[in-house]
């Protein structure tokens, strides 16, 4: 489904927003629900900042459950000049040969899927984002800007991260991949296990050990910024996964992993930008009314 203005202009990346999750620990398609004060959703207010930044091109993967709200109600709010593409996550869209696997599948594969099923489009660079993130407008300028600086280079991708005291939640421990940089390029992102204040500091679980960890270190929210060179490794890489899990269909493919593998084989490097603004997100049904407190001052501010 293509909706709005088709001009291309100039070589503005595209914004690809991964909206095909189920939100169990939601309890339902969280990237649908209304922000209370807003009548929108964090993936509409994402849209709009990307559209401030010049963006005029979007592509929304979802899974069918939300599909006719999404045209019904999200679309028509949105800015009439954006070219719209609605992309369907779909368990069965694997290599032929993995088909009998899909059908034991009772949920998505996982980002790295998720932005496969965006591949007929991502012909330019991209903006990746999920849909229950709420990033902050300046973001989508320091990846458009980044861009703009290495039009032509696609091994040069970009992420912005967000400094860890910045991304905590309220109702207890999170987990969150930190980045390590190389002179201001991202070599790896370590995943760590319920993060929380202990008094003054953060306290989190790394690779099994408990470490205190610097409220300023970066993390990694899933705003990358990629180009199309990337599609052909995350297609192979999603054979392989296939591969070494086909009797664990629980497991997911995870966007990140192929950008580590793209870095640690030297073909891709990716430029991290420190986020500018405060993200919020939600996961579980309590924090919803406590972000949308937070984003009800922003907008009004």
């Amino acid at each position: 489904m293509v909706v709005g203005n088709t001009r291309k202009k100039g070589h503005l990346p595209l914004l690809v927003v991964l909206a095909g999750g189920l939100g169990s620990r939601f309890g339902g398609n969280k990237q649908i629900a209304e922000i209370p004060g807003l009548g929108r959703s964090i993936m509409e207010l994402s849209i709009i900042d990307a559209h401030n930044a010049g963006i005029s091109e979007i592509v929304l993967v979802i899974n069918a459950a939300i599909k006719p709200i999404v045209q019904a109600d999200i679309v028509p709010r949105l800015p009439q000049s954006l070219t719209i593409h609605l992309v369907e996550q779909c368990i069965t869209d694997v290599p032929t040969q993995y088909l009998e696997l899909a059908d034991k599948r009772k949920k998505p594969w996982g980002t790295g899927h998720a932005l496969l099923a965006a591949r007929a489009y991502i012909t330019k660079p991209a903006i990746v984002i999920t849909a229950d993130d709420y990033y902050g407008p300046q973001a989508y300028h320091q990846l458009v800007a980044h861009f703009a600086n290495t039009c032509g280079d696609e091994q040069h991708m970009a992420m912005v991260g967000y400094p860890i005291g910045l991304t905590l939640s309220d109702q207890g421990g999170v987990n969150r991949g930190l980045c390590k940089l190389d002179q201001g390029s991202l070599s790896s992102v370590v995943e760590c296990l319920n993060i929380s204040k202990q008094g003054s500091i953060l306290i989190g679980e790394c690779a099994g050990q408990v470490t205190e960890i610097s409220k300023s270190t970066l993390a990694s929210m899933t705003f990358w910024g990629i180009t199309p060179i990337l599609m052909m490794h995350l297609a192979d890489g999603f054979s392989r996964f296939l591969d070494i899990h086909d009797n664990v269909v629980k497991k997911e493919y995870y966007l990140p992993d192929c950008i580590q593998a793209c870095i640690s084989s030297n073909q891709a490097h990716v430029t991290v930008y420190s986020a500018m603004d405060h993200w919020y997100g939600i996961t579980f049904k309590e924090e919803l009314d406590t972000v949308a407190g937070k984003l009800n001052e922003l907008r009004q501010g």
